[in-house]
């Protein structure tokens, strides 16, 4: 019901579903479900333009997700926790949290996944006119890619140009 609502664009219903399922998990003794519902309530929360509630629901999921050893699912909680304090205007949190993200995603082996967080880290970087620390995010989540799409690729090489002329 939940990713119905959320693909319906109803983004508060969809985060009080979602919100219902955590807790229906958590009675139920399934920590990393709940967890994963509360970080589903948080996107929907940060689409509805609620970014302190999304930032409420996200509190603990990133360490249930590090002590199940699922570091995929710990890197996408501290990415949220990262679109949640920067929605908030707490940019220096929202730094450390992007690159906390980034880190546990390069530990997975989430080089996908990596490129799209130093990208939200780039595009953070640049809204505050630090163009230089743009280009090394945007480096650094380029060189954990295994396979370069042509795009990937591209990009790259461009960004080699622009340092280096």
């Amino acid at each position: 019901e939940a990713r119905r609502l959320y693909q319906a664009g109803d983004f508060t219903a969809a985060a009080e579903a979602y919100g219902r399922a955590a807790q229906a998990h958590a009675a139920a003794g399934d920590a990393l479900s709940a967890a994963e519902m509360r970080n589903n309530q948080a996107v929907s929360l940060l689409r509805g333009k609620q970014p302190a509630a999304a930032l409420a629901a996200l509190q603990g999921t990133d360490g249930v997700f590090e002590q199940a050893g699922d570091l995929r699912r710990q890197g996408m909680a501290l990415a949220n926790l990262a679109g949640a304090l920067e929605a908030l205007k707490r940019k220096n949190e929202a730094v450390e949290y992007y690159r906390r993200a980034g880190d546990v995603l390069e530990k997975a082996g989430e080089g996908d996944l990596r490129v799209e967080i130093m990208q939200l880290l780039a595009v953070h970087y640049l809204r505050q006119g630090k163009f230089f620390d743009a280009v090394l995010a945007l480096q650094s989540g380029l060189a954990g890619v295994k396979n370069p799409t042509p795009r990937q690729k591209l990009f790259k090489k461009l960004l080699f140009l622009r340092l280096w002329r």
